[in-house]
């Protein structure tokens, strides 16, 4: 495995952050996960050396009440907007319904 020289890792950083900052200040979850799995993608389309080309987000906020999947998607690649939406190749999605329920088990 190739080792990250610095100026990679902080272009890493801003990145995993600004999601995980937009989300955050967007849905105020109860539960909020931002993975860069770009590594586990080399040699796949779309990745870039230096990683920022593939995400994994798990998500759980109560605004999904309602909402069918599809619009829980949308709404967070509009919360993103295009600046990173066309900066990354791959966003996979794990959205959850935040309930008080689950919080009292």
């Amino acid at each position: 495995m190739r080792k990250m020289k610095g100026a990679e890792m902080k272009k890493l950083e801003r990145t995993l952050d600004h999601i995980h900052k937009t989300l955050q200040e967007s849905f105020e979850p109860t539960e909020l996960v931002v993975l860069d799995v770009s590594e586990s993608h080399r040699g796949h389309s779309g990745f870039q050396d230096g990683g920022e080309s593939h995400f994994d987000v798990t998500i759980a906020a109560a605004q999904f009440a309602g909402m069918s999947r599809l619009a829980q998607h949308r709404a967070i690649h509009t919360a993103l907007g295009p600046q990173i939406m066309d900066r990354i190749h791959a966003l996979a999605l794990t959205c959850l319904l935040y309930t008080s329920d689950a919080a009292d088990e």
